[in-house]
């Protein structure tokens, strides 16, 4: 393991049906193959020294003595591998026949039982296996001086962690006994199968799969028999997938070739940090009496670094993956969002509410959400009252934008100048508006935020607040500014996912709106608190001030979602941003984050109510609880060193 990612494999060799040196030949050449690739575990097929369908061969002696000297051999193969493994074999013990996994690492072997042995329609298991009791265990000699215990719920350490292994029909029961390893600390869960191909059981199958491993908090990796298995009555096409908490990380493409290899570098340090986190993982198994292991102990190695080959890390956690889940994915953010103002309108029997546009992407999202809210109430979308406030840094662009949105989607809008009253403010508090400082700034923000809230006096209604995860983790906002309103509808989306969703919304607007809204997108992030250029073009652009969005939310995401530290954070970012940013300027706006999201914990101390929309938010009376004096050394000094570690 290196930097708390393990390298697994999921591998379907060729395989002729009772030939045992043809499959110990290709169960080796295949381990070489992915030794060079730096697996560091790999699972073969259910009996794959044998092959699965042998049928009445089983109670051979022939058959039997052979695969026993096969096992054996792979045992001594094992000492020069940098890599351990699981393959599955028919073991004789104790006068019956075992159907079993073999885990085997640099010359040592143990044995893993099948416990659930199917006999309906297709399979007739029963014929030739012996399910091995719950609890029971025993040394089985297989000749050579090499002894392996065998057992049906016993997990291993394997290369750092701890591992269980399971048998094709296990997976399926009501109870399946990677229940109990996992609950024992096993974070790897591999599956030897024999699964024959039906219409529609790869569908059930992957769903299967992915859900235990999200059950579990765990990786899980599954292999089944493929090509060279008897298609006398049943048919095998090899099935190779790795899941990772609910998510699957790799399948082999079906119905091709005659070997399948699948390679992913599943995130250990994550599933420990989800099973921390989640406490009732670790009550289900005092509830149940399950003892977890000693060793349960996982060593990150974080003094080699991942390559993370075999590891897709997104550039933008927070927004949907392409594909056909976008649309129904953005419509379900949207409706949290809707249906929690909605709420909250309905509750307090109002019927109007008052939202600053900017023609910013923020108010802009505020906005939709307002008229979905209000269509949804069966209120007019009057009783919005959209409130442009220029200022010296309204540029004609974003005003231009924000006037055609309200006429557009037909709410009350209202056009007040903040430039006489803070011009005033100046003279009153003795400040020189030639000096362009955080008090010159911030006297535009609490001005427009007291107007929203006067004119909310005015109609009988709240204001919607308009800023967004993002900025409420770099705490830029101004306090008691556009930091408050009565309902903030953004609270928990980031800048990343607020212009994904304006852009969604674009695609089912009418022409006006649709253009309002794409240049919106367009345009450059800027409080426009500083006046124009010459040409009447933005000056202050927030990304420039505070770093680019897409690599904060990027940070922000494994902070919150993970709780991963500066260092692992970095990698992962190398991985995903690498080409798009340098390491100098990751490793900038990283410290810039961890100094930005100390220092602004009093600001989130007190933010207003807001919907939680992901897997992640900020609300003091939620997800996140910090003291706003707590010390951003630990963060601070390894993010200052990251520049240093080698690539």
């Amino acid at each position: 393991m290196k930097e708390g990612f393990l390298r697994i494999a999921s591998a379907v060799p060729a395989v002729s049906v009772a030939d045992v040196d043809f499959n110990v030949d290709h169960i080796i050449s295949m381990l070489r193959r992915l030794e060079r690739e730096g697996v560091e575990i790999a699972v073969m097929p259910e009996l794959g020294i044998t092959g699965y369908t042998c049928g009445d061969l089983f109670h051979t002696s022939t058959l039997l003595d052979a695969a026993r000297l096969g096992l054996l051999r792979l045992v001594e193969f094992s000492r020069e591998l940098d890599m351990d493994f699981i393959v599955g074999l028919p073991v004789v013990a104790g006068g019956a026949l075992y159907n079993c996994a073999a885990f085997i690492s640099q010359g040592t072997v143990a044995l893993t039982a099948k416990s659930y042995i199917p006999n309906y329609n297709e399979f007739y298991e029963r014929r030739w296996w012996r399910a091995l009791p719950r609890g029971e265990s025993m040394s089985v000699a297989l000749g050579d001086g090499v002894v392996a215990e065998m057992s049906s719920e016993s997990v291993y350490l394997s290369r750092g962690t701890m591992i269980g292994i399971e048998i094709c029909e296990d997976l399926w029961a009501p109870v399946p006994p990677s229940n109990t390893m996992a609950l024992k600390g096993a974070r790897v869960i591999f599956n030897l199968s024999a699964s024959d191909d039906l219409i529609g059981k790869y569908d059930y199958l992957r769903s299967l799969v992915s859900q235990q491993s999200a059950r579990l908090l765990a990786a899980y990796a599954y292999s089944s028999a493929g090509w060279g298995e008897s298609s006398t009555d049943l048919t095998f096409d090899g099935k190779a997938l790795i899941a990772e908490n609910g998510r699957l990380l790799a399948e082999a493409p079906r119905w091709s070739g005659d070997e399948k290899v699948v390679i992913a570098d599943v995130d250990i340090e994550a599933l420990d940090r989800d099973r921390l986190h989640l406490m009732t993982f670790v009550d289900c198994a005092d509830r149940l009496g399950v003892e977890r292991s000693e060793s349960s102990f996982t060593d990150y190695n974080y003094n080699e670094a991942a390559d993370l080959r075999f590891r897709h890390v997104e550039a933008r956690p927070f927004v949907p993956a392409e594909g056909k889940i976008v649309d129904a994915r953005c419509e379900e953010i949207v409706n949290i969002q809707v249906a929690a103002l909605a709420r909250r309108l309905d509750a307090i029997h109002c019927k109007s509410l008052t939202v600053g546009i900017s023609g910013g992407l923020d108010s802009t999202l505020a906005l939709l959400v307002a008229v979905e809210a209000f269509d949804r109430l069966g209120l007019d979308r009057k009783g919005i009252i959209g409130v442009t406030m220029p200022g010296f840094g309204t540029t004609k662009r974003t005003h231009s934008n924000a006037v055609i949105l309200m006429e557009r989607l037909g709410v009350t809008s209202r056009e007040i100048s903040i430039a006489a009253a803070v011009n005033q403010h100046f003279a009153d508090i003795g400040h020189d508006p030639a000096v362009h400082d955080v008090t010159y700034e911030n006297s535009q923000a609490r001005e427009r935020t007291q107007i929203l809230m006067d004119v909310a006096n005015q109609t009988g209604g709240i204001v919607l607040g308009t800023g967004d995860l993002s900025e409420l983790a770099l705490g830029w906002a101004t306090y008691n500014g556009d930091h408050m309103s009565m309902y903030g509808v953004n609270a928990g989306v980031p800048k990343t996912l607020v212009k994904y969703l304006v852009e969604w919304f674009a695609t089912r607007a009418d022409s006006d709106v649709r253009a309002a809204l794409l240049d919106i997108c367009d345009t450059p992030i800027s409080p426009e608190l500083i006046p124009a250029d010459e040409h009447g073009n933005i000056t202050q652009k927030t990304e420039d001030l505070v770093g680019p969005y897409e690599l904060h939310d990027f940070v922000l995401y494994y902070v919150l979602r993970y709780g991963f530290r500066p260092r692992r954070i970095y990698r992962l970012a190398l991985k995903a941003l690498g080409d798009t940013y340098s390491r100098e300027v990751i490793v900038k706006w990283m410290q810039v984050f961890y100094r930005r999201f100390f220092s602004q914990q009093f600001k989130r101390s007190c933010m207003p109510d807001g919907p939680k929309v992901g897997s992640v938010c900020l609300s003091p009376r939620g997800d996140w609880r910090m003291p706003s004096d707590a010390s951003v050394a630990l963060w601070r000094d390894e993010a200052a060193a990251l520049s240093e570690l080698p690539d």
